[in-house]
């Protein structure tokens, strides 16, 4: 990885580094803007050209070149090359946008140039666009995760805080991976050890009424020490106000980028607000969506959705029912009781993949668990049939919870349900899991599923509840497809 020396010429004042570094592209693969480029450009101008000569339009390829060029206008404007973006995590609703966005903008031209091409042929034309954005998006950012993986296309971040907030920051950093941070070293301010093992690059005073300069070389020194890109804040008594705001100074005036951790976590961006009130930055957080249109739509969705699919799934119902039957004795359902929202039971309908006595096994397997926490999990669990493990991998043995959302104890999008006896240990955090209905598919399952530690699957969990909206139920949906294709920690 390629590091940029940032050689400090003065502590105060508007003072700027000699050398800065390139940011965006500087750590990621130089192929990502190219390729992200080519794929739009190809992925509208082909298709239309096509389209738009087989209905004899006067100028196809004029036509195709406008709407390539259109494609890559709006991902130019809506930020989508800039090298902070190229290969992030984006999900399939924020290309949907751009790909709106594009027909209102073609929409516009169609009118002004008199181009009379069929509607429809038009719109059809367009639609590869947005699978071939997906997939080279998809590409990318596999890349970039397998970089990340290694230490690579990383930012190299330097925590200022005090010993407590510091290491809360740095253990919260260090327990994913999907995000670009790496902690190169910190600068706790007061005393106070630090178990995390990074760096002690500075150490400020514990008096709010430092030396200016003092702070500030302290910080910049340590930035030029570490290499690092950013420095990002844990603000507490000892570090607020006039002292950060001069420390701020002093970063800003040698082109370095700060950040500062309010305090939250697992809260979605899009319910934070930023606003200012008699010269104070606030952060205003949206409370969950729980009432209204949203909540609404995904009623519709899910009793709609599950109807629908289990009228069209009837035939391969039955085939799986006989399959089940001819497989081993007993019926082709399972019911188990699960707890549903509020705490309120109800009995989960599921396609039997275990022997018709594994209830009574279950005890006499208990020391094989292989989670963490209070489910009961094993890769190879010997009660799990021939035909079970076929439906596990496919996750089609979920499919009869389709009957669940019609009767409206589940829901498509939501927490897995848990069973009793796992309720009765939940503590208040785990408790809240039960704020909304659970649902067939989720953050957990598109995540790893059985793979996921127990407190990897409550965070998720509490993610999807505090900050649920209906455009993240459908991203969901469509990353559950993947999921069960892939089949990974389904067992």
């Amino acid at each position: 990885m390629r590091h940029v020396h940032i050689p400090v010429q003065r502590v105060a004042g508007a003072a700027r580094t000699s050398a800065m570094p390139a940011r965006g592209l500087r750590d990621k693969a130089r192929w990502y803007l190219p390729a992200a480029v080519t794929a739009d450009l190809i992925g509208v101008g082909v298709p239309v050209g096509l389209v738009f000569e087989a209905a004899q339009q006067a100028r196809p390829l004029f036509c195709a070149l406008g709407a390539a060029l259109a494609w890559t206008g709006v991902q130019l404007m809506r930020r989508r090359y800039a090298g902070r973006a190229l290969g992030e995590s984006r999900g399939v609703l924020p290309v949907l946008h751009d790909w709106l966005i594009l027909i209102g903008v073609l929409a516009v031209a169609r009118v002004l140039t008199g181009e009379n091409t069929p509607r429809l042929s038009a719109l059809g034309a367009l639609v590869p666009a947005l699978l071939v954005t997906v997939a080279c998006h998809k590409l990318t950012y596999r890349h970039l995760s397998a970089a990340r993986r290694e230490a690579q296309a990383v930012s190299r971040v330097l925590v200022v805080g005090e010993p407590d907030a510091a290491e809360s920051v740095i253990g919260h950093l260090a327990a994913r991976t999907d995000h670009p941070y790496v902690v190169v070293g910190v600068v706790p301010v007061g005393p106070g050890g630090l178990d995390s093992g990074v760096p002690v690059a500075a150490r400020l005073g514990s008096a709010t009424a430092q030396s200016p300069n003092g702070d500030s070389a302290a910080v910049l020194g340590a930035v030029a020490a570490h290499r690092a890109d950013l420095v990002l804040v844990a603000p507490g008594a000892r570090l607020a106000g006039e002292r950060l705001r001069r420390i701020s100074w002093a970063l800003h005036d040698a082109g370095l980028e700060l950040a500062v951790f309010p305090g939250l976590v697992e809260v979605s961006v899009k319910r934070l607000e930023t606003l200012s009130a008699g010269g104070l930055a606030i952060l205003r957080v949206a409370p969950p969506v729980s009432r209204g249109m949203q909540p609404l739509l995904k009623s519709v969705l899910d009793r709609a959705g599950a109807a629908l699919g289990l009228v069209l799934l009837s035939p391969a119902f039955l085939a799986m029912v006989l399959a089940i039957r001819c497989g081993s004795r007993g019926p082709a359902f399972y019911r188990q009781r699960r707890i549903g929202r509020d705490g309120v039971p109800f009995v989960m309908w599921k396609f039997r993949t275990m022997v018709v006595d594994a209830d009574a096994r279950k005890a006499e397997l208990s020391g094989a668990n292989e989670n963490d926490g209070l489910m009961f999990k094993m890769r190879r669990d010997p009660r799990v049939t021939r035909v079970g493990r076929l439906l596990r991998r496919t996750s089609m043995d979920e499919l009869p919870q389709l009957i669940n959302v019609v009767a409206g104890n589940m829901s498509l999008v939501g927490p897995r349900p848990p069973l009793p006896e796992e309720v009765a240990e939940y503590d208040e955090v785990e408790l809240r899991r039960l704020a909304v209905r659970p649902g067939m598919t989720g953050l957990w399952q598109i995540s790893g599923r059985s793979d996921l530690s127990w407190d990897e699957t409550i965070q998720l969990d509490l993610q999807y509840v505090d900050n649920w909206s209906f455009t993240s139920d459908v991203d969901v949906m469509g990353r559950t497809l993947r999921a069960v294709v892939d089949g990974r920690g389904a067992y």
